[in-house]
This record gives C-alpha cells, structure tokens and sequence, in this order.
C-alpha cells in the first residue's frame, strides 16, 4: 500500500452559478499551482506517479503544477455540486445562496438531503459517489510508489470521511474549510490508509502569498 497525497485544484471560477461555468481556474488559481509545483519541486518530494480528474479545472491545475502526463480518472472529479443544489431548489424550495455565510449553511443541508435520497433524480447517488471514491483511492494506493492526485474539495471531504468515519454534518464542515492548492497526505498505517496530513498550504504561507489562501 502507498502513500498518497491529494490536492485540492487551484481557485476557479468564483463568479460561476453553473458547472460548466465553474470549471476553469481564475489567473490566481494558475498562480497558486504554480507556486505549489515550485514548493514541491524545491522539497523533492518523491512522486513517483500523478493522476488527475477528468475535469477542465483539475487539468489545468496539473498543468500549472508542472505535473507529466498525470492519469486522468473521471472517479476523481467533483460532484455537481450546482446541478444538486438546483434540484434542491426545484423540489424543496431550499434558495441557492448568493454569499459565503449562506453558502456555509446551504452545503451541510444538501449534503444530507442528497445523503437521504432527498433529492430525485441527481446526477449520481450519494452511495456511487462513496463507491466511485473508494475504488479510485484503493486502485491508487495498491500502486507502486507515492502518488500525488489532483482533485476537488468534495472528494477530498468523501476520502476523510472514509477514512475517519465522520458523519455527513462532519464531512461538510470538512469540504467548508479545504483551500485551493492545499495538501492532504494518506499514509499506510497497518492495513488502512491514514490521514497524516490536512489543508496544508506551505507554497502560501509567506506574508506576501498568504492573501492566496482561498477557500471559493
């Protein structure tokens, strides 16, 4: 089993109402990977293989990264975040918020509403979201060599979620706080993988970068 280190893509496109709007990074997204692929490269951290989702936003953070030919797995991409938050909507009448505070109250709720078989017909169910998660991280971790993966905070939350055995409320404050660029680190300890490290962001640390330090 081997260790694995996930990154969250770096900002997109924050004025977006629409998947496919949202999926592209802005100029500061592009920046924030680079200064990540720079920290790493000056670290010498030992990747020895590199895997992505299949989304525009996890290619062009790879990109940034400088990143080889990573894998791309479309297991690895986010949920349709907009696309259940409108089917909320739709159906319950739940607003989709227009800030960050509502934001913070809306994620959680429809988490559990989709967790719940609340919302009909969503792009995909919240137990093949699990799955889909699952069998990407043990194929990875089954692999030769440390890997590095770039993904989005959705399923980074999932992956703690498995790992930590946090209830849905849990893996939503989860997602609320992950930062673009930032780094989470699995470890084989025993036969399970462990969280050994969470929303790290070394590359944004210094004063001058730490403006950087996005959440959206």
């Amino acid at each position: 089993m081997s260790q694995i280190t996930l990154v969250r893509h770096g900002q997109a496109n924050t004025a977006a109402r629409d998947e496919e709007s949202y999926d592209k990074l802005s100029d500061l997204g592009h920046q924030q990977a680079r200064w990540l692929g720079a920290h790493l490269r000056d670290t010498r951290h030992p990747y020895t293989r590199s895997y992505c989702g299949t989304l525009t936003r996890h290619a062009e953070t790879a990109a940034s990264m400088g990143l080889a030919d990573p894998v791309c797995d479309e297991r690895l991409n986010e949920i349709e975040y907009f696309t259940l938050a409108q089917l909320l909507e739709d159906q319950h009448g739940v607003a989709i918020p227009t800030d960050r505070e509502g934001f913070v109250e809306h994620l959680p709720r429809t988490f559990a509403a989709w967790a719940n078989g609340d919302i009909a017909n969503p792009p995909e169910t919240f137990t093949a979201f699990e799955t889909r998660v699952r069998d990407a991280l043990q194929e990875i971790a089954a692999g030769s060599g440390p890997a590095i993966v770039v993904t989005s905070g959705g399923l980074i939350s999932m992956v703690v979620r498995q790992a930590m055995g946090l209830d849905i409320p849990s893996m939503a404050r989860v997602a609320l706080a992950i930062m673009n660029t930032s780094l989470h680190r699995l470890h084989p300890i025993g036969t399970q993988l462990s969280p050994v490290l969470f929303n790290a962001v070394p590359h944004l640390e210094a004063p001058d970068r730490q403006f950087a330090q996005t959440h959206l």
